[in-house]
Formats: structure tokens, C-alpha cells, sequence
């Protein structure tokens, strides 16, 4: 059954059978056959289902978990890697999105620092030299996965204090969060030091994001640099013809 709804092997292929059943379960995955979350069967019924040998089956998984298309859970099995679509039409948080989606949010702080603001920070957020500001950076987490590096920077009369922000900077933000933002977003590679803090693979596809955010008053009270990966996000927006 499952074979007859993912794919067979290819006949008469020169390819070695694990690079046969890692591009048929690819192909599966970027069709949307295979869902996120799926789990798929384990390799003793994968091997039997295939004719070829428990080795050739795991080499084959080893292959999709290294490039972050399926994952393994500890004593459940391997699952099919779930992504994350973004809009890019709505301003929501990290923990929002997560949240929505059924997942579980968390933070692993880098730093949390108090300072006067930088030539960057001052132009991204209309503040004069020597204006206060705190600098937030984390790991942000869905579940056990890494997701993204996010430094932020906020003028310091947006917070009450610098451990007020626990999970979701917009909760802390309060009436002074964002209701208009302006992004930014580039393809990049990971450093190897950003590769190490998010577990990946140095030279790993990445997207940065950076965002200023309005509040209602007009005040910009939020400068973000995020690096999120590329192979655990899509973003979208919703697209309207201008006018001539």
C-alpha cells in the first residue's frame, strides 16, 4: 500500500538502491503525498515493502534527516520534517505562530544586554546617539527543533525592564507593539558559528529577516534580524494588482 502511493524503484536504474528510495521518498515530500508530521512505516516494513536490505533502507533515511527533510523522535519513529509557512502579510510573534500551528514555542537566551544605541540601531529606529536601548538574542524553538537566531533591539522605554520579555517579545511590549512593519528578507548561508547554535550544517541555507516595527503612535519600537532556516520555513504573502 504504501509503495503504490509514494513510488517504486526505478527498473533498470544504475543508481545505487538507497539514492533510488531517498529520491523516491524525496519526491513523495515535495509533492505533498508524504505530509508533515507523517510518520512513515519502520524500516523493517520499508525493506520488506521495497526488496532491498535494512542497511539500504537506513542509509537511504540517514540521507533525508541530514538534509532536514524527515526527523527522527526518540522511541517513536521517523516523521516527515514539518515546515513552517509564514505570511508575510500579518504581524504576528515567534510564539503566535508556533502556537497556531500546534507547536510548542521556547527561547534559548544568548544574551540580554542593556546599552547605549549603535549607528545601525539609531538609523533603524529614529533614536539619537546615545539613546538607551536593550539587545535581546536567542535560539528560537518549535518543539525540539531549531527554527531561527533572532537579535532584537528595543528602545529602552518600551519595556519596563530587560527580564520582562520571556517568551514573546510583543506580549512584554504591550500597548507599544507593533501594528505596521517594514521587512526586509535575503537568502543566506549560515555561518559556521550560527550552524553550530542551530544544530545545521555550516554552508546551510538560510533566510534573514529584518524587520522594523511601528507601533500605533507611530514610534519604531522594534529593529529585528532574524535567521531563520531555509529548510523548516516557507514564506508567503498574499499578492493584489496595483493600480496603473
Amino acid at each position: 500500500m504504501f509503495v503504490e502511493r509514494v513510488g517504486k524503484l526505478e527498473s533498470g536504474s544504475n543508481l545505487p538502491l538507497y539514492l533510488q528510495l531517498q529520491r523516491v521518498l524525496r519526491s513523495a515530500i515535495e509533492r505533498n503525498v508524504l505530509l508533515a508530521d507523517e510518520a512513515l512505516p519502520p524500516e523493517r516494513e520499508l525493506a520488506e515493502a521495497y526488496n532491498v536490505s535494512r542497511v539500504t533502507v537506513r542509509k537511504a533515511l540517514d540521507g533525508l534527516v541530514d538534509a532536514h527533510l524527515l526527523t527522527r523522535r526518540q522511541g517513536a519513529g521517523t516523521f516527515v520534517a514539518a515546515r513552517v509557512e509564514k505570511n508575510f502579510a500579518a504581524i504576528t510573534s515567534f510564539t503566535e505562530d508556533m502556537l497556531s500551528r500546534g507547536r510548542q514555542p521556547h527561547s534559548e537566551w544568548l544574551s540580554r544586554s542593556e546599552g547605549t544605541v549603535m549607528p545601525e540601531e539609531a538609523l533603524a529606529l529614529g533614536l539619537g546617539p546615545g539613546s538607551p536601548v536593550y539587545r535581546l538574542s536567542r535560539i528560537r524553538y518549535a518543539d525540539e527543533q531549531s527554527m531561527a537566531l533572532e537579535h532584537a533591539t528595543v528602545p529602552k522605554s518600551c519595556l519596563e525592564t530587560l527580564d520582562s520579555v520571556e517568551d514573546s517579545l510583543y506580549d512584554a511590549l504591550g500597548s507599544a507593539r507593533p501594528v505596521r512593519g517594514l521587512q526586509r528578507l535575503r537568502a543566506v548561508l549560515f555561518t559556521p558559528e550560527q550552524s553550530h547554535l542551530l544544530g545545521i550544517e555550516p554552508g546551510s541555507a538560510g533566510l534573514e529577516i529584518e524587520r522594523r516595527g511601528f507601533a500605533a503612535d507611530g514610534r519604531t519600537v522594534e529593529f529585528t534580524k532574524s535567521y531563520y532556516r531555509g529548510d523548516a520555513y516557507d514564506f508567503v504573502a498574499e499578492l493584489n494588482l496595483g493600480r496603473p
